[in-house]
């Protein structure tokens, strides 16, 4: 059995050092069967006490691609990007992407059969990305995608559109929200930047994802305003579009998006433009971090409008559904955990849903780690797991983001990442994360 130390826990996550906690398996006993790797490593990990303990590892568990498209349910998974190593990756600097590293990570989720969400908050928007370096990646991404379903290079998406295999955000965030006041002439200005990004994104390919907007939250002066822009919005889509709503806890500029810091008086305005526009809606992605009101909205959207959960905590119960009923995804985790997430899927689609809950479950406590608060930078914690598999040759992210967690932070995501079976080849990431911790004076 590994050993399980403090520096692989905390208190609030796991009760003991011994137990590996809600929704992780011993990884004794860990289901799906681990693969054969060999002596598995041991190293020394700092715990929250400042104390340094052993760990020895539990080796990946056997998630196999599909060898078909995946049926049950439709996700995404939203991708992070990976910058030119040498490039100034510090905060303010123009973005600088590696893409080859950038476009590869998009293929190996397309292997595994789930779809790409791109150009969203996973991949820094607002955090780092600059729209220039947003416009690029949004086209290269779905060329790519396009050449994948000419080609049929991937068995896992054959069969599959453009569009079920890339989706992008577009948003305002070409229009800073200092250069807009509340008013008539601060809307035109968030309509315009949205029609231009939406004009970049539908001329690619890819499905439009309408993205929360911290100029809109900025100017607008109640629901009617909303409700205006994104009418509009939909009105001139060429095709049903993906609308998102990111909580506070993503990004506190959106505090009173929909016109209310209200919940339930927020959940009605976005309500009425769904039922007055369901055409236009192919699904909404949610992302408050609240199962009980994913639940109550899904029941409430109209037919044929999907729920894409963006719950990164809950995400294995909304998946899995109750009654007949399930969400769909489009999730940031998804890009951390897919060989599990694709493996629980495909456990749905050979009818064996509580195989599909179970391996789910088994990365909830990963998930709850990344996304933990400050939630924001949870996209240290996906390019980090990147790293340690190999994705990418260094640890950096784009405007110095890799400096979002800390040490002992990124040790714990280390473990669970681990537990779940999800460091594809331990000798690797053992001596990343051994090289982490040294340069960081952690030996």
């Amino acid at each position: 059995m590994s050993t399980h130390s403090p520096a692989a826990v905390t208190d609030s996550e796991t009760p003991d050092s011994q137990a590996p906690g809600p929704g992780i398996s011993d990884p004794a006993t860990t289901d799906p069967a681990r693969a054969s790797t060999g002596a598995l490593p041991t190293l020394r990990l700092p715990s929250p006490e400042g104390q340094l303990l052993d760990y020895t590892m539990s080796g990946p568990a056997d998630f196999a691609p599909p060898s078909t498209p995946l049926t049950s349910r439709k996700v995404y998974a939203a991708a992070h990007v990976v910058p030119v190593m040498s490039a100034e990756n510090v905060p303010g600097a123009p973005a600088q992407l590696d893409w080859e590293a950038t476009l590869a990570y998009r293929h190996e989720l397309w292997s595994y059969g789930l779809g790409v969400a791109d150009a969203m908050d996973t991949a820094q928007r607002g955090m780092g990305l600059d729209w220039a370096s947003t416009k690029d990646l949004i086209r290269r991404s779905a060329a790519e995608a396009a050449t994948v379903v000419r080609t049929q290079r991937h068995p896992a998406v054959v069969g599959r559109s453009v569009r079920d295999l890339i989706a992008c955000g577009a948003g305002t965030d070409q229009l800073g929200p200092d250069s807009v006041e509340p008013g008539p002439a601060g809307l035109q200005s968030v309509l315009a930047a949205y029609q231009e990004q939406l004009a970049v994104v539908e001329d690619s390919g890819a499905k439009v994802i309408l993205m929360a907007s911290r100029a809109l939250a900025k100017v607008a002066s109640g629901p009617e305003d909303y409700l205006t822009v994104y009418s509009q919005l939909l009105d001139q889509a060429k095709e049903p579009v993906i609308l998102h709503w990111l909580g506070t806890m993503f990004d506190p500029a959106l505090t009173g998006y929909w016109g209310s810091t209200d919940v339930p008086a927020a959940t009605a305005t976005f309500l009425t433009l769904i039922r007055e526009n369901a055409e236009k809606v192919d699904g909404v992605k949610v992302s408050l971090l609240d199962a009980a009101h994913e639940k109550q909205l899904r029941a409430d959207l109209p037919e044929g409008v999907r729920l894409y959960t963006g719950d990164d905590f809950n995400y294995p119960e909304l998946i899995h559904g109750e009654d007949g009923v399930h969400s769909d995804a489009l999730l940031g985790i998804f890009a951390a955990i897919y060989p599990a997430a694709s493996a629980a899927l495909q456990a749905y689609d050979a009818g064996d849903p509580e195989r599909g809950r179970q391996i789910m479950d088994s990365t909830r406590a990963l998930g709850k780690h990344i996304f933990a608060a400050p939630t924001l930078y949870y996209k240290t914690g996906i390019a980090f797991l990147a790293w340690l598999n190999g994705h990418q040759s260094g640890f950096q992210l784009v405007g110095g983001l890799h400096s979002g967690r800390s040490l002992t932070h990124l040790a714990h995501t280390f473990v669970l990442a681990d537990q779940a079976g999800l460091l594809r080849d331990p000798q690797l990431a053992a001596q990343r994360m051994t090289a982490l911790l040294t340069t960081g004076g952690l030996t």
